[in-house]
């Protein structure tokens, strides 16, 4: 008897052991003192390495933004722009805008025939796809605010990368190989992407090393005023591109109030316009508050229902109200009222989907790329900073200029080219995010960090253009409604709604058949074939122990580095 005792004590342990182990394993890269995750292990080491140096997360935040220009060329940029929100340890938050703009020479018809009708492919490949880019405007303006290390410890770790080079991934190589006949398509000369690449190949960038000695020397002017822009404005002229020196010299960064809102005990700090992200985000999460989601559990038909039905709601109002907050007046209080978003959902029922063609956008009185990439970061001293940044499609608009080492943008597809016709990525605009010089186009771009009880919970983030919204909401709700740690709320299969087309996105064998039966049954139309991947979110958790948790998304090479 007693020797059964001890063979079922034994078994028990082992299970407690194995069970032990599959929810430590479940749990992403955890760290004491600081993070760095981001779409690529060598530019999150170089983020880590400077707070290891002394700096903080905004001088993390250069030299992370400028290693995924090396490391990830496919959306990390010095010819794009993005959006930065931040919290210091003493709680004060904010935002930088380092969004693209349209050049001078830009006309609202631009990209229209005499027709009136959308010319495929002027908007997004080429060089009159190309907004002026603010990612250089962007660092330097973060660096000079609030950096503590000087320029040169940031940017030489980078331009080390740059000449070394990177070895190239298996999802790098195929991506690569991808696109060469869009390369080939507008570029002149030849390009060094022009090879077949295979995995564990080493890409060297000398071109960028030399860009980014002369940005050491010379400072944010040098890419605005100086021989690099000379450089960028000959090159885009000879591709038949509208961009001038004096666009460049125009350009300034812009620091934004973020959208801030309540959802429970949380408090959630996201991007303000021209990003839909923190008005989308809030619109959402206040319509489902009222719904008791970790009781109908994750991603079952009454939350995945819930969600949906807000979503479209949101996205709705999105394409209507939504543009650059220095063009037009965008109703932000009405917006994310109470009562605004309580009427938004009077007519929703479990029993059967909403029709898109029933939902526009709400009565007030008064778009994006797949290709975009982000990055989170908490440092040592309790400073967080959540950074999304894009060329917009895959490689931009596919001109690269050799002799500056680096991919331009294709943002102009994110205005609206004609009201009512979607861009690449399916979403429909207004007169709101019209073409006009020095204007921002609108983004999905959702830069966002979440406080628990007045303490730093979460720095979040994703590339995934119009299901960048969607993809934060969902890592949210996945640690608070579902109590995931985060690299489960990462990993978690995602679903989306952008109101039109009217049509639930699912990752593919990811839900159960059944579910999407029961979807259909009530209404709604489901897509799993086009869903390959929805968002790569990128995130840290603060842990109730005050150690840091990475959550780096398995849908690419990301990775988070800690110490």
């Amino acid at each position: 008897m007693k020797k059964i005792f001890y063979i079922l004590l034994l078994a028990f342990i082992c299970f407690s052991c194995k069970k032990n182990t599959e929810t430590i394993s479940k749990r992403g890269l955890v760290s004491n003192k600081a993070m760095v995750v981001s779409a690529r292990v060598e530019a999150s080491q170089i983020g880590a390495d400077i707070l290891k140096k002394g700096g903080n997360a905004f001088d993390a935040m250069v030299g992370t933004g400028l290693a995924l220009a090396v490391s990830y060329p496919f959306a990390g940029n010095l010819g794009g722009g993005g959006f930065m929100v931040y919290r210091q340890s003493n709680g004060t938050v904010g935002g930088l805008d380092y969004r693209e703009k349209a050049p001078l020479a830009a006309t609202k018809n631009m990209y229209l025939d005499e027709s009136g009708e959308v010319i495929p492919k002027k908007s997004t490949l080429g060089s009159l796809a190309i907004g002026v880019p603010g990612s250089i405007a962007g660092l330097f303006d973060v660096h000079e605010k609030f950096g503590n290390l000087p320029i040169k410890d940031i940017l030489e770790p980078v331009i080390a990368l740059a000449k070394k080079g990177v070895v190239v991934t298996k999802n790098q190589a195929k991506r690569l190989n991808h696109y060469q006949d869009q390369f080939r398509l507008v570029n002149n000369d030849s390009l060094l992407f022009y090879k077949v690449w295979k995995e564990n190949d080493t890409i060297k960038y000398p071109a960028l090393a030399n860009t980014l000695e002369r940005i050491l020397k010379n400072g944010r002017d040098e890419f605005y005023k100086g021989e690099t822009a000379k450089i960028l404005v000959k090159f885009i002229h000879e591709h038949g591109g509208i961009i001038t020196e004096d666009d460049l010299a125009k350009y300034q960064a812009k620091w934004r109030k973020p959208i801030t809102f309540s959802y429970d005990d949380l408090k959630v700090i996201s991007m303000s316009p021209p990003s839909s992200g923190g008005i989308c985000l809030a619109q959402i999460m206040k319509m489902i508050e009222p719904y008791n989601l970790s009781e109908y559990g994750h991603n079952s038909l009454k939350a995945i229902q819930v969600i949906t039905e807000a979503e479209r709601r949101a996205y709705a109002d999105r394409s209507y109200y939504l543009g650059d907050p220095d063009f037009v007046s965008i109703p932000t209080d009405q917006l994310i009222s109470d009562a605004y978003l309580k009427s938004r959902m009077s007519d929703f029922s479990f029993d059967k989907a909403t029709p898109s063609s029933s939902v526009s956008h709400g009565n007030i009185e008064v778009v994006e790329s797949n290709e975009t990439t982000h990055y989170s970061i908490i440092d040592q001293l309790g400073n967080a900073i959540s950074v999304t940044t894009t060329l917009n499609g895959a490689y931009g608009s596919k001109l690269y200029c050799s002799e500056l080492g680096f991919f331009l943008n294709n943002e102009m597809d994110d205005f609206s080219s004609k009201p009512g016709v979607p861009n690449m990525f399916g979403l429909i605009g207004a007169e709101a995010n019209s073409i006009a010089p020095e204007k921002r186009m609108l983004s999905s771009m959702t830069p966002t960090i979440v406080e628990k009880n007045g303490d730093l919970f979460m720095s979040v983030g994703t590339p995934g253009g119009s299901t960048i919204i969607t993809s934060v909401l969902q890592t949210i709700l996945n640690v608070h409604e579902f109590n995931m740690t985060m690299q489960e709320a990462v990993d978690a299969p995602r679903f989306h709604h952008q109101w039109l087309p009217d049509v639930i996105q699912m990752e593919p064998h990811s839900f159960d058949k059944n579910l999407i039966k029961e979807l259909e049954n009530r209404g709604y139309s489901v897509n799993e074939k086009d869903s390959p991947v929805i968002g790569k979110v990128d995130g840290i958790l603060v842990l109730n122990d005050k150690r840091l948790e990475g959550g780096a998304d398995h849908r690419g090479d990301d990775a988070a580095v800690g110490f």
